[in-house]
Formats: structure tokens, sequence, C-alpha cells
């Protein structure tokens, strides 16, 4: 037996011995924004730009989620495909957008580079998966994940934050270490050991994959991946990003999971109009903290609100969905439902484009 133990742990030893260590750097500076708490009992841990309470221009208070002709459900809500007609806006970004689902996109930029947002494929890491789902929480539908060869072209993989449903470490293994993984400030000792090129970046920290820029940005949410109780928690141990491409004089803004703030007012100040904007409508919706889920996440009429101040040309809205964990929603579809009667209702006049999980569309 001792001889065994013995050999478990030169065994182990070895394996930890042999991975790669990843390569990781951190871009920020002068001009970028580092919102660390420097003194206080939240010394070292991240904040917000704009916190407290918070007033919003506009909310649906009642009948908040009507039918919609161009929205096919199995059931009230739920298990839908949109099926309406889309004039696609002649913006000649050429920026192909590919929604795999939830948070996740696969974006081909106007030179042909490959990157994605927030790629999670099945469920979240284990064990929590498993928790989660005998806690009585939904287990997800896998999203549109893409093929080998797909994933063997990517140059580029960014996360907004490391919540389990937008980081997963199995995915990372899957997808490999070519691409040049993007991250907010602290993100990157959340990875696996493999010879990762991680490169953690301040707010309006920016860098460049050939001609292509890629700014991070703020965002207003928080981050926690481990709560052992009386032993160790990291709530905004790390930070929490959108992330804006450029290239060809066209930008496509990614919001990452956010509440609303002045940040997006901000953004659009530094950076001009945003050609094409992907902002989260879901998780908003909770019976016993209304006020807090709201705080960190988009409601609907949040987004259009967000999508005006920024002046996008186009918005695509994430988070609901047929792959979706309908956290903080009443339905896969609910938060779409509500957006397309604000839409209608605060006669915006950003135009939508809804896409299925698995659909694309060049702009």
């Amino acid at each position: 037996m001792k001889i065994h133990t013995l050999s478990l742990i030169i065994t182990s030893s070895l394996l930890i011995a042999c991975s790669t260590a990843n390569n990781v750097e951190v871009i920020a500076g002068a001009d970028t924004v580092i919102p660390l708490h420097q003194q206080g009992a939240r010394i070292g841990r991240y904040y917000n730009l704009y916190p407290g309470k918070k007033s919003y221009p506009i909310s649906c208070e009642s009948d908040c989620y009507p039918a919609h002709a161009d929205l096919n459900c199995k059931t009230e809500g739920e298990q839908c495909q949109y099926q309406g007609e889309q004039p696609t806006p002649k913006l000649n970004t050429n920026y192909t957008i590919r929604w795999l689902g939830h948070a996740g996109f696969m974006i081909s930029t106007p030179k042909g580079q490959q990157v994605m947002f927030d790629p999670v494929k099945e469920q979240f890491d284990s064990p929590v998966a498993l928790a989660f789902k005998l806690a009585g929480g939904i287990y997800r539908k896998p999203g549109a994940w893409p093929n080998k060869y797909e994933l063997e072209s990517i140059d580029a993989v960014m996360y907004s934050h490391l919540h389990y449903d937008h980081f997963n470490k199995t995915d990372i293994e899957e997808i490999g270490s070519k691409p040049r993984y993007l991250t907010p400030l602290g993100m990157a000792d959340n990875f696996p050991a493999g010879g990762f090129n991680i490169s953690e970046m301040a707010w309006y920290a920016k860098t460049k994959i050939d001609d292509l820029t890629i700014h991070a940005l703020p965002a207003h949410h928080f981050s926690s991946r481990v709560l052992v109780p009386f032993i160790y928690e990291d709530n905004d141990k790390d930070l929490w990003n959108g992330w804006l491409l450029e290239q060809n004089g066209s930008t496509l803004f990614f919001a990452g999971d956010t509440g609303y703030s002045k940040h997006f007012s901000d953004i659009q100040q530094k950076y001009g109009d945003i050609d094409i904007c992907l902002i989260p409508i879901a998780s908003y919706y909770s019976e016993e903290s209304p006020n807090w889920y709201r705080y960190v996440h988009t409601t609907p009429e949040d987004a259009l609100t967000a999508a005006q101040a920024l002046n996008c040309k186009i918005m695509i809205p994430w988070g609901y969905g047929n792959a979706s964990w309908k956290m903080g929603d009443h339905s896969s579809h609910s938060a779409l439902l509500r957006l397309l009667h604000m839409h209608n209702k605060m006669d915006s006049q950003i135009p939508l484009y809804i896409l299925n999980e698995g659909e694309s569309v060049l702009l």
C-alpha cells in the first residue's frame, strides 16, 4: 500500500513537472484604468466605475412578454426559433458574426482573422456542473460549437470574466494553445497549464493581432468562482471586461456581462459611434433579489438604452436562447419577447438583428 501511494505521488509530481507553463503578459499603462481598491476591507479587489444605487431611464412594468408572430415556440416562451424577415443594414464592415449560444460568438474580421468571445461548449466545469444539476438548476443543451477544423483556425479567444457560464477550462484545452488568449486583469491563474499565451488587459488597454486592434473596455459586473466558507473566496479578485474590435475603420463591441451604467456613454465618447454591438438582454429577473440582478445584468430596455448611448448602427442581442441556462429568466426566450416588445414601445431607432444559435450574418 505504501509503495502504491509513493508511486502515485511520484507520477503526479512528474506530470506536474512535465506540464508546460503558460506565458502571461499584463497590458496596462498610463492611459488605462485599473479599478483596484487601495485600502480598507476590500484592498486588492476590483470595483465598478459607477457603483451605488441606480436609476434607469425606462422600465417595463406590466405585460412585458407578449407573444410575437416572428417567434415560433414549442411552448409559451420556450424552445423557440426566430423566423422574422430581417433586412440587413448595408454597413460594409465585412465582419461575420456567428452566435454559438448564450454569450459565445465566433467572429470573422474584415481581414479574415477568426476570434471568439466567451466560448462555452456545454455545461459548467466539474464539479460545479453536477452540483448545479443536483440543486435543480437547468442543465444546458450544447450550443453550436465550432468543428475541429474551425477551432484550428482561431487566432484569438477573448473572455469577459471568469464566471462558469463564460469561462470553461475544458474548452480551453480543446481549443488548444495556438490562439492568443485575452482576459481581464488577474484571470490568467485560472487557466490550466499547457503553454497558453495569455494577455491580461486593464480597462482601455489595447493590443494588436496583425492590423486588428483589440481594446479592453469597462463593464459593470462582478467576478467570483470559488467559495469555500470560512476558508477561501475570490469575490472580485479578478477584473471583468467588455471588448472592442477595430479594423479597416469598422468597430464591433462585445459588452460582456454587464448592468447599465454611464460606462456605455464613456465608451462612445472615446471611440465614437459603434458599428456592431453585441449586448446581453437576459439574466435580470429574480423574485428574491430583483435590484441586484438588474444591477449587474441589462434588461432588454437597458440594453436598448445602452445601444442608444453607443449609437450602434446595429444591435445583436444575446444571453437568452435554447442553449442558455435560464438563470434569472422566466423562460428560454422571455428576454427576447421583452426586447421585441420594448423595441416597439420605446420606438427605438437602433436596428436589431436576431440570431438563432448557430446562425451567422455578414454585416
